[in-house]
């Protein structure tokens, strides 16, 4: 799949017939299926990501002898401007999920990692894009392909180790989804893989404090610090938690005034 800047003229370039150019987050789209000009397809498997061209294809290459009416007449020549801005090959992917299960467990872990590094990918893009629920689907699809358990100790490190990726990766798009709990939850299966990982224990912290269980966020984020004591996020974090708590002991204390003020109170 890969994401691209596109405009479709006419041959004369003076007649604009498509284009994303407002789009501000270009959708993901798949060789084959979503671009199915032949010409374009050839040019965009010759290109890298951030790489920028123009395309021209005669008639063969596009619409053909029939063109595309009313925008497009019959034998036209067209030119693409193409600006190639992510690019993630989805093959072996959509390969692995054709396999039936016992296909899957056959597979050498190498390529199985390489799989699910590519579904973390994906969900990467779409988390980066702010679609925070697609990109959550990724990550899980990423991590049932890693369900496998080997009797090696070296293999199962190398699937624990891309295991850990994706639950911090969940934590932090739970955290966007406002799902404290959830965040939590991942959180804590990252530190079951490793007690001292920072950025699981600021995640924890994060989502403690969204619950407001403060001191459960202050001992998450107090172990963080002690492992990153110059961590900028983690030491504004503690901040925010200060604030929040003092808010809270305030309101707190509000309340029990009112409760036992006299002219409140009954005689």
């Amino acid at each position: 799949g890969c994401t691209v800047k596109y405009s479709g003229y006419l041959g004369n370039w003076n007649k604009l017939f498509c284009s994303n150019g407002n789009s501000k987050y270009p959708r993901l789209l798949k060789l084959g299926k979503d671009i199915t000009l032949w010409g374009l397809e050839i040019g965009l498997l010759s290109m890298t990501k951030g790489e920028a061209a123009l395309f021209v294809l005669t008639p063969e290459y596009a619409y053909g002898q029939r063109g595309c009416p009313p925008s497009i007449p019959p034998n036209t020549t067209v030119i693409f401007k193409v600006e190639v801005l992510d690019f993630i090959d989805s093959e072996e992917c959509d390969a692995f999920f054709e396999l039936t299960h016992e296909q899957r467990d056959r597979i050498p872990l190498e390529k199985l990692l390489k799989v699910a590094a590519t579904e973390r990918e994906f969900g990467n893009y779409f988390f980066y894009k702010q679609r925070f629920k697609i990109a959550k689907d990724r990550y899980k699809r990423a991590l049932s392909i890693l369900g496998r358990r080997s009797s090696s100790k070296a293999e199962q490190s190398q699937i624990n180790a891309s295991k850990l990726l994706l639950f911090l990766n969940l934590s932090l798009t739970y955290l966007k989804l406002e799902c404290a709990d959830r965040a939590l939850k991942y959180g804590e299966l990252a530190l079951e893989m490793d007690q001292g990982n920072a950025k699981a224990l600021f995640r924890c912290g994060q989502a403690c404090l969204y619950m407001r269980e403060y001191s459960k966020s202050r001992d998450f984020l107090a172990r963080a610090q002690c492992i990153q004591p110059f961590n900028r996020d983690i030491n504004n974090e503690l901040k925010k938690l200060a604030r929040y708590y003092k808010e809270y002991m305030e309101m707190e204390k509000e309340i029990c005034c009112q409760m036992f003020d006299p002219v409140n109170s009954y005689s």
